[in-house]
């Protein structure tokens, strides 16, 4: 101290176990206390904060509002809303990952969702906590840090009710905003959920008559504080409409219908009014509810403030039921633009004029921004079931251009309006017509993504062989000779594959250039039913397959640069983000859908499981199970007589699930064809009151009798007879 005192310093001693403003101490002690009050300091906090712990939860989830997705697009950095953005790009600006080194990306960690149905969601990622729904419409909370669960929440979803949705009881996602997850729940129900800790905040039932079929299988959208949502149900009967609901209470913003409803009533709004002129009430439509239900697509434009409705079929398929007299039946297959603050509507552009082949326009929209004919254009780019991609101004509803992206044979093109030029066979009321595409659509509810570096679309294509021949009259949500899923509520208006379809079916991912419309390049699949694609700055397209691998493509030359199985197909589509420096690529993973309900392109199976990647991950892969097929049926005594009456009685109460017997050869529900004699000789003992109500079985009490199973049995095994090898 004396060394010190004669250098200057203070006499006062320069420690008493007291530090105050004139405490001095030497540079090197002085550093190390601070450091290490720094140290408890920021530990407290960051004890407070710790990742993934509720208060950090709520703190990075209660700052998600419209604002933030917007501000997210500069980065990519989390992935905040269902599309990554408002637009729907589904175009990450992350880089860390590049087509040079994507072979060096390996498995981190694994879910398990815990389920058996398809998973077709696409997991939100907010600073690390990761949300993702499952079927049956649970809901997960994952910390990507770890690969750990932070919560569940199970809606209760009355499994014995999975037969009142066409598709596989799915559910395509959640939405986030200010510190809370939107679900919509299988049976209608739209839930708010704290995002800390699944507590349920409010319900709402967003069914308008719950002696319809109505169903949510989509992923909500929140824009501007309100969350919107579509239901389902066309096939069966329904009315279609959209609701938005206040994201903070739950109370109803707007709602507008998609079709009109009973011209005896008063219209909703100008907009219905128009639309009834397009319809005959000759076919009063409005008892089987004339469908249009917007089951998925919902889009936001914030510039302005519009939101784009995909619109649905015709309920039923058939317009020489549904309107005899013919019209265009708005506002099915159509794209239609809304007010996002009151909902009223504003345009519209129809796709399908006159659906009469299950044609949706529900399918994911992207907004881009691009130069056509020398000029920039706000345009919406849309792939709808009908074969064609269409590029339409956004700013107002008017076509700009449509191009086939697989072989239809419905239409020959789209004429300079805007209007199909159509091969009248396709519109046959009695004669049989192989369907190009089908039903199941050339392009589906599987994600597309725009990359505008490339300039090009990537679309999961696809074909699925169907036959319609049309019916002579419909009977209203009843069964009737060969009526498909007649016993549980459909109404199709069709006959399927009464005569066999001669075309073979397809899947294939296609590089699209929107503006010169044509394609760029094409990866082919084994089979139709592919996932959802995302593309990155990185120069790459990741997209999951039907037969169980995950790829990554380069995205200008569509090279393979890298895959991995994953247990069972895909169809979900997969997300970035980047947590604590790294990129991480994460997919949801599990076979079904309307398509893998039957059908299959695996020999594996596993339960529903997200699978997230990154550079040197090092994770093992999850044991694969072989996909157990049973031998042919064998066994069960039946009378030859009742096969007949049994093939309608089976279309009409089992097809839907079930497949044809031996045949097909299951998807995410067993053929029939390949279980045991035991079960088949015993299947009353599992269609009235049966032990597999749990896993979406229906009760057929009151709808078959013991007589009706009797010949359900012999068109079982009378089918497994007659296709078995001589």
């Amino acid at each position: 101290m004396r060394q010190l005192a004669r250098r200057g310093a203070s006499s006062r001693p320069f420690f008493n176990g007291t530090l105050n403003s004139h405490t001095i101490l030497p540079r090197w002690l002085r550093t190390s206390i601070v450091a290490a009050l720094g140290a408890i300091v920021l530990g407290g906090v960051a004890q407070a904060q710790t990742k993934g712990s509720p208060d950090h939860i709520k703190a990075v989830t209660s700052a998600i509002d419209s604002a933030a997705i917007t501000a997210n697009t500069a980065t990519s950095k989390d992935w905040p809303t269902y599309g990554l953005d408002y637009a729907e790009t589904r175009f990450s600006k992350l880089n860390q990952i590049t087509a040079e080194n994507v072979k060096d990306i390996g498995l981190m960690w694994t879910y398990n969702l815990e389920s058996i149905r398809g998973v077709e969601a696409t997991p939100l990622v907010v600073d690390g906590i990761m949300y993702v729904s499952a079927p049956w419409s649970v809901v997960h909370a994952v910390d990507t840090r770890t690969g750990k669960r932070l919560w569940t929440f199970d809606p209760g979803v009355d499994r014995e009710k999975g037969y009142r949705g066409c598709c596989d009881v799915v559910n395509r996602g959640v939405a986030l905003y200010k510190g809370k997850v939107f679900v919509g729940a299988y049976d209608g129900r739209l839930i708010a959920l704290d995002a800390a800790t699944g507590t349920k905040v409010w319900e709402k039932d967003t069914v308008i008559d719950r002696k319809m079929s109505y169903t949510i299988t989509g992923a909500p959208r929140v824009f501007n504080g309100k969350v919107v949502i579509g239901n389902g149900g066309a096939e069966y009967g329904v009315r279609g409409y959209v609701t938005a609901y206040d994201a903070e209470t739950g109370n109803q913003a707007w709602r507008w219908f998609t079709v009109p409803g009973d011209p005896a009533k008063p219209f909703e709004d100008d907009s219905m009014a128009a639309a009834a002129k397009t319809w005959d009430p000759a076919g009063k439509y409005w008892v089987n509810g004339g469908g249009g239900s917007a089951w998925d697509t919902i889009t936001f434009d914030p510039d302005l403030n519009m939101v784009y409705i995909g619109t649905g079929n015709g309920s039923p398929w058939n317009r020489n039921l549904r309107s005899p007299g013919g019209g265009d039946n708005l506002y099915l297959g159509s794209i239609v633009a809304l007010n996002a603050d009151t909902g009223k509507y504003l345009w519209h552009y129809q796709e399908t004029p006159g659906d009469n082949w299950d044609y949706t326009s529900t399918q994911p929209m992207i907004l881009a921004d691009l130069t056509i004919d020398g000029a920039p254009r706000k345009v919406v780019l849309h792939a709808p079931k009908n074969g064609f991609f269409f590029v339409i101004d956004r700013t107002n509803g008017k076509f700009i251009s449509a191009k086939n992206f697989v072989d239809v044979n419905w239409a020959t093109g789209y004429d300079a309006s805007g209007r199909p030029i159509e091969v009248p066979e396709a519109r046959s009321p009695d004669k049989s017509f192989d369907s190009i595409p089908g039903p199941f659509g050339a392009h589906n509810w599987h994600p597309m993504s725009f990359n505008p570096q490339t300039g090009l679309v990537y679309l999961p294509a696809q074909g699925v062989p169907l036959n319609l021949t049309g019916e002579k009259a419909l009977v209203q949500n009843a069964p009737a000779e060969n009526k498909f899923g007649g016993t549980t509520g459909w109404n199709v208006g069709f006959s399927l594959n009464a005569a066999p379809p001669k075309n073979l079916p397809f899947g294939r991912l296609i590089a699209w250039d929107p503006v010169k419309q044509k394609e760029a390049w094409r990866a082919e699949y084994i089979a139709p039913w592919n996932g959802g694609t995302l593309t990155t700055a990185g120069n790459l397209v990741f997209q999951g397959s039907a037969d169980g691998r995950f790829i990554a493509y380069n995205a200008k030359t569509g090279e393979k640069l890298w895959e991995t199985p994953v247990g069972t197909g895909v169809v979900a589509a997969p997300a970035t983000y980047v947590v604590d420096g790294v990129q991480y690529v994460s997919v949801a993973v599990g076979w079904g859908g309307v398509f893998g309900i039957t059908q299959r392109a695996t020999d594996r199976e596993a339960p529903g499981t997200v699978y997230t990647f990154a550079i040197g991950g090092k994770a093992p892969l999850p044991a694969f199970t072989k996909y157990q097929i049973g031998n042919l049926l064998t066994g069960v005594k039946y009378d030859p007589a009742h096969v007949p009456e049994g093939t309608s009685i089976y279309v009409n109460a089992c097809a839907t699930c079930h497949g044809v017997p031996g045949v097909d050869k299951g998807g995410n529900v067993p053929n029939l064809g390949y279980v045991s004699t035991e079960t088949i000789t015993n299947l009353k003992d599992i269609v009235f009151n049966g032990p597999f109500k749990d896993k979406g079985m229906p009760d057929f009490t009151g709808k078959l009798t013991e007589a009706d199973v009797v010949k359900i049995q012999a068109f079982i095994q009378g089918t497994a007879d007659a296709i078995r090898p001589k």
